[in-house]
């Protein structure tokens, strides 16, 4: 099954969505980290009261991992599910007819 052009087809459609976006998620992550690193002065430069730019981005973390967790939501049941339903119906038919 894991050669059959449905499995080879779900597995290129996962890869599209999960390489990119852990790409994007990971430069995101690693600007953060080299600002706050390098340039703390401009990281620390306040906007209201007690908060700074840097609270300001690395809640922006916390935002971007839920929106990439239900974007992932979204393709996956749009894209995946059912096509990983498909074949999962496949091979149990083959299994009851091979028994």
């Amino acid at each position: 099954m894991q050669a059959s052009p449905e499995f080879q087809d779900l597995k290129r459609r996962l890869r599209r969505f999960v390489f990119p976006m852990t790409a994007f998620f990971m430069l995101w992550y690693g600007l953060y980290v080299l600002l706050s690193t390098f340039v703390a002065d401009f990281m620390a430069t306040p906007l209201f009261g007690d908060v700074n730019l840097g609270i300001l981005i690395g809640l922006g973390q916390f935002v971007s991992t839920f929106v990439i967790t239900g974007l992932y939501v979204r393709f996956a049941n749009r894209e995946l599910d059912p096509r990983a339903a498909k074949i999962r119906h496949e091979l149990e038919a083959a299994a009851r007819g091979n028994q």
